[in-house]
């Protein structure tokens, strides 16, 4: 199963491909899958990851209205892809919306996924939890 961690910054080109970094790209061989993710980041899947994912999503759909709707707008929003020689991957209007991707995006391992963020939402969201991890809040 593949793991991934580190951070990277790179810029969505005029076509709106962002470069997936070198280190990333090995599971990504025959594609991957983009996804809205929890707070307001886009989420890059293995095929492997996405299908667990899948399954999740139909489990809880079975318990809830809610989350019947939660696992069809996922579906509805996810978008398989391919990265190319260089590395590019594109993204859909709608999920650099989603995302609020302009220009500066964030390549962040997730350990089961690769995140893309906006830097201004990642310096909201997540950034002062590494505060908790200074002070050994961990």
């Amino acid at each position: 199963m593949a793991r991934f961690v580190g951070q990277f910054e790179h810029s969505l080109d005029d076509k709106g491909r962002v470069i997936l970094p070198a280190k990333f790209r090995p599971p990504f061989d025959h594609g991957g899958y983009l996804t809205g993710s929890e707070d307001g980041c886009l989420a890059l899947w293995t095929h492997e990851m996405f299908e667990a994912k899948m399954e999740e999503m139909l489990e809880r759909a079975n318990s809830s209205k809610e989350d019947r709707n939660l696992m069809r707008y996922w579906a509805s929003s996810s978008h398989e892809l391919d990265i190319d020689r260089q590395g590019r991957m594109a993204i859909p209007a709608r999920l650099r919306e989603y995302g609020g991707l302009v220009s500066e995006v964030l390549v962040v391992g997730a350990v089961n996924r690769v995140e893309l963020w906006n830097r201004r939402l990642w310096d909201e969201k997540v950034l002062p939890q590494g505060e908790r991890l200074a002070l050994g809040e961990s």
